[in-house]
């Protein structure tokens, strides 16, 4: 059986690397595995699976030679997906902001964003009820979904934790005493530079965070991964000051989850999974009302209800990070009632679930390729994959 995975073009990080991971493991099925790798990320890959352009021929000949195809995003490059190929779309989290063909400035005519690769997709992923709801309105989806909760949180749970939490820290430098605040914030649709290309604006004075925490906490300043290049510009080409590392290159985020003690986010899908750790969580709304009214909107009320303290300066944030847990602590019943509504199902077991129905369901679709669920013109067929749907 031949996989190809895909996580944020060309990155070996999130749900499909957990499913990769297990399926190494997996005794019994020989399993030839492929990677779409970029050159800036190559380094980040094991050892093992062949590694091919994401944008490159390579890549398309292994995605039309794929009988499993994992993504957690539109996939680029033009090809024509084999009779009998499963192509399962993990996505990249639980959606807080509208996306999609939910965005604002897409008509209930206009194509779905990415809609060329969402004809190919044969299953989908989805962390829950509310999860469901949200993708299948964004990308118009009448296939099948699958909730199984987020393989890539998997980790979170891992009797293994604290020993990866201890060689994450020790990779990064973090001795045991520091206070590690991991900074997540999503792009803006309207910050851009001075020719058009997406910019950072941070918000949070990272001179101010260094010079009253330097000796005690670490700020890993995680960009999201369309912004990962961006910070030397933003900055001026300046040195980040000290105590702020910028980790935005680091593989995957889920090692830096294990590793941190305390996450600040804005409207990012991280808050859902870093919500499985019981850490603090403190969200850093600056512009609420801008971006929930005129920029993108929201799936539902998050901030009617949140999981932790809704901060709107710098200076508000900053006060917190002096203590985090202090900060949360008023919070915890609510942060109980969020895992429980938007995250049920990080519980350690995601990865089974899916592998235990997509075995079979690629089996399936090898017998009979002609009734591939995820095809428009056949959005009522049955399978395999519908006896987890929701």
């Amino acid at each position: 059986m031949r996989i190809v995975y895909n996580s944020f073009d060309g990155r070996y990080s999130d749900s499909p690397r957990a499913l990769y991971e297990a399926l190494t493991r997996t005794a019994g099925v020989p399993l030839e595995h492929t990677w779409l790798a970029s050159p800036a990320h190559r380094a980040g890959f094991p050892d093992g699976p062949a590694l091919v352009e994401p944008d490159g021929p390579g890549a398309v000949a292994a995605l039309e030679a794929a009988d499993v195809v994992v993504s957690n995003y539109h996939l680029r490059p033009e090809w024509e997906k084999a009779a009998g190929c499963l192509y399962l779309q993990t996505w990249h989290g639980t959606p807080l902001k509208r996306i999609a063909a939910d965005e604002p400035h897409v008509g209930p005519d206009d194509p779905v964003p990415g809609w060329r690769d969402v004809d190919r997709w044969d299953l989908l992923l989805s962390a829950g009820p509310e999860a469901t709801e949200a993708l299948t309105t964004a990308f118009r989806w009448t296939g099948p979904i699958a909730e199984t909760g987020w393989p890539r949180n998997d980790v979170l749970l891992s009797p293994r934790r604290e020993d990866l939490r201890a060689a994450v820290r020790t990779q990064l430098g973090l001795t045991p005493e520091k206070t590690a605040v991991l900074y997540a914030p999503t792009w803006r649709d309207d910050v851009v530079d001075a020719v058009g290309r997406r910019d950072v604006d941070l918000r949070l004075d990272l001179a101010e965070f260094s010079r009253r925490f330097g000796d005690t906490h670490v700020l890993l300043l995680r960009l999201h991964y369309m912004l990962s290049d961006r910070l030397a510009d933003s900055l001026g080409g300046a040195p980040l000051p000290p105590g702020v590392l910028d980790v935005s290159s680091h593989p995957d985020i889920a090692d830096l989850y294990l590793a941190a003690d305390a996450m600040v986010t804005d409207y990012s899908s991280t808050l859902f999974d870093f919500a499985a750790t019981r850490k603090p969580l403190l969200l850093f709304a600056y512009d609420l009302e801008h971006y929930r009214d005129d920029l993108r909107g929201f799936y539902f009320d998050l901030f009617g209800s949140p999981p932790g303290p809704v901060l709107r300066t710098s200076e508000e944030l900053l006060d917190a990070l002096a203590d985090p847990v202090a900060a949360t602590a008023a919070w915890e019943e609510a942060a109980d009632a969020f895992r429980a509504q938007h995250c049920p199902l990080d519980d350690g077991g995601a990865v089974q679930r899916v592998l235990d129905l997509v075995l079979p369901a690629r089996a399936a679709l090898a017998a009979a390729p002609a009734q591939l669920p995820g095809q428009r013109e056949d959005a009522d067929a049955t399978s395999p994959a519908q006896e987890v749907s929701r």
